[in-house]
């Protein structure tokens, strides 16, 4: 059988009847009408003038049609997603960044994207979903551009960029992160070898598709498999144990703070839990407290598999393994895919149990950076991919993060892993979640900050919580500042942001 190269390769692996994209309220789509999807999407992007480099944003709420048109519009063209609740201004440069040739968004969209792509001369396409039409079934209407000299005709091949994500920005200018074809392959075959998929799997997928571990955990791996994705709006906590009834799921995926609302409302849909027949739930994105995790499994009676991943990547670089092979609470597991090594600052790689960088190669890692030499020299080191996060392997291969090394809190010297105290302090039983932050310092430089969200109906004081870390931690590492807060602000995938934090909190 022929290796599969682009992503259209990959849906063959289910057949023509089984269920490949289901929905709330929707008729499943199989795998017969998702291959005939992308083969039709071609042949519209075709006479619309889009050719195979171009690149079309997406911007579209979350579902089986986010899902769909990115399979769909990749073998034609380099899909870009973008975020539903971005404003104007953030339109504007997203759209100028990437250059995009079109932006597709749903029939009668009121997105601010389209009033600035019409100020950028960018075409719309809109996205026809016919009444009663199954989950990820559409049509693309608009006006055909003239293609240009740079267009290449034809289907996508494996080094053809399929998908350009940016990164956060969180303390520079987005980076824009090309991924070919061949790093989806691969990146989707690691998650689908990692958690032993099989066609009768099915993922409740929560994620936002504007995001790597949506597209890829959720969507790409399942469907390598001929496994099947129900597709949600959108994380809900009001809504997650419905739509566990309704699914029948037999695992899920989520960053951390979807995990703890979760938990937040287990007890009181028992019932709903009851049913479940998940085999596995996985969490990637951030680091999950070891607690949370021991409540996970305790509250679904399965193993709970943290992976470790980044845009950079195609998502997934390292993963606990599924049983019996040992599952490391706070570990994200040996590499599960590309090569992981630990560099020092002379890009030096260091013997098992060294704290270092954390670098990493292999098929799934983007090549380098859009127009980014800057960002390239600093990235790339002999062939390894800097990731940009500190950590350790120890003695069974297992990767320990300490953090990211712009987040390391450096209290006059000594130097602070936030995941570390976030894992002390949600060991307390009035505690549902923490976020660790650095505090500027007239003297120290920096101090040691907490937000915390207590457990429904509990009560905690600073002073009690700070006596609960000193008999656990070493002084300097002893939070002086904490804060209570009903949530902790997050960034828009629901992860939490600590760089910056201290300002959001009035703290600086």
């Amino acid at each position: 059988m022929k290796r599969a190269e682009t992503i259209a390769d990959l849906l063959d692996a289910g057949a023509p009847g089984a269920p490949a994209l289901l929905a709330p309220d929707r008729p499943t789509l199989d795998y017969a009408a998702l291959r005939e999807q992308v083969g039709r999407t071609a042949r519209e992007l075709a006479a619309l003038g889009i050719r195979r480099n171009y690149r079309v944003a997406i911007v579209l709420p979350n579902g089986p049609e986010m899902a769909s048109s990115f399979l769909s519009i990749a073998e034609s063209a380099t899909t870009a997603p973008l975020n539903p609740a971005y404003r104007p201004d953030e339109y504007a440069f997203y759209l100028g960044d990437l250059q995009a040739r079109a932006l597709v968004v749903e029939r009668g969209s009121e997105s601010p994207a389209v009033g600035v792509a019409r100020e950028l001369g960018v075409p719309i396409f809109e996205l026809v979903v016919e009444p009663g039409s199954p989950a990820g079934r559409f049509s693309l209407a608009g006006t055909a551009v003239a293609p240009t000299p740079d267009g290449l005709e034809g289907p996508a091949g494996l080094q053809d960029v399929a998908l350009v994500l940016h990164t956060s920005g969180t303390t520079s200018r987005p980076k824009q992160v090309p991924l070919t074809h061949r790093n989806l392959r691969a990146s989707a075959c690691n998650i689908r070898d990692t958690l032993k998929l099989t066609p009768a799997d099915r993922c409740l997928n929560v994620m936002p598709l504007f995001h790597i571990h949506g597209l890829m955990a959720a969507v790409l791996a399942s469907l390598t498999e001929g496994a099947s994705v129900y597709s949600t709006p959108g994380f809900s906590a009001l809504r997650f144990f419905a739509w566990l009834d309704d699914a029948h799921p037999t695992w899920y995926t989520a960053v951390p703070t979807m995990h703890q609302a979760i938990l937040a409302r287990a007890e009181r849909n028992r019932e709903s839990v009851a049913r479940a027949r998940l085999r596995f739930v996985r969490s990637s994105s951030a680091s999950l407290p070891p607690q949370v995790l021991k409540e996970l499994e305790a509250v679904f009676g399965v193993p709970v598999i943290e992976a470790y991943g980044m845009t950079e990547a195609s998502h997934q670089m390292c993963s606990n393994p599924l049983p019996p092979r040992a599952r490391k609470p706070g570990i994200v597991g040996p590499a599960a895919g590309p090569e992981v090594t630990i560099l020092d600052e002379a890009s030096h790689e260091l013997p098992r149990g060294s704290i270092g960088e954390i670098s990493i190669r292999g098929e799934n890692v983007t090549s380098g950076y859009v127009s980014n030499p800057v960002a390239n020299a600093a990235a790339f080191s002999n062939g390894w991919f800097r990731t940009g996060d500190q950590g350790w392997i120890d003695e069974d291969g297992y990767v320990q993060l300490t953090g990211r090394l712009k987040e390391i809190i450096n209290r006059g010297g000594e130097k602070v892993s936030p995941l570390e105290i976030d894992a002390v302090l949600t060991e307390h039983p009035a505690v549902q979640q923490v976020c660790t932050f650095a505090v500027p310092h007239p003297k120290l430089g920096e101090e040691v900050g907490a937000a915390v969200v207590l457990r429904e109906g509990a009560q905690l004081t600073e002073r009690e919580l700070r006596e609960f870390a000193a008999a656990r931690l070493a002084d300097f590492k002893v939070p002086r500042t904490v804060v209570f807060c009903a949530e902790i602000p997050k960034g828009a995938t629901g992860k939490i942001q600590r760089i910056g934090l201290a300002a959001r909190l009035g703290l600086s």
